[in-house]
């Protein structure tokens, strides 16, 4: 949930105006609204660029994971975990665009771990993984928007750390 509806509900909730200190949390987050969107356009429009960048740094550094037994053995298993890198790389957008970590907290990480490790995938190379979309990723960027967008790859791997 973005700052301005965290601001609307508690304000309603507490049966008052927004206060002076919240109106201005409010027009900060305005400011940088040209920015998140240039960030979140940046990583949508190459996604596929990243995605492929990423997994070939993470194949190089951890050829065992495509190699016979490994989890991303195979056409179907690494598909799989290419779709993956896709939607964390979307939920970084989310976050980047409401200019909050909760986005990808509800939707991406709750259980993700019990979900990795249920599936047999190794949370640890998942983690290396996310590393690798990180660096693809602000590679791409300016660096100003690169420092805004890697607090929420950082999220998520200390999330699954």
């Amino acid at each position: 949930m973005s700052i301005v509806s965290n601001v609307i509900l508690k304000a309603d909730d507490e049966l008052r105006y927004p206060s002076s200190g919240e109106l201005k949390n409010i027009k900060d987050f305005l400011q940088t609204g040209e920015q998140r969107m240039r960030i979140a356009s940046t990583l949508a429009e190459n996604e596929k660029k990243i995605v492929q960048q990423a997994s070939k740094q993470l194949w190089q550094k951890r050829p065992d994971f495509i190699a016979p037994g490994g989890n991303a053995y195979g056409e179907r298993q690494r598909a799989l975990c290419l779709r993956d890198y896709g939607w964390y790389l979307r939920l970084i957008t989310y976050g980047v665009l409401s200019g909050d970590k909760g986005p990808i907290e509800k939707i991406g990480l709750i259980g993700v771990r019990e979900m990795y490790n249920s599936l047999g995938v190794p949370v640890p190379g998942m983690v290396e993984s996310i590393r690798c979309l990180k660096e693809a990723s602000l590679g791409l960027l300016s660096a100003e928007d690169a420092a805004e967008a890697a607090p929420y790859f950082d999220y998520i791997i200390q999330a699954m750390s």
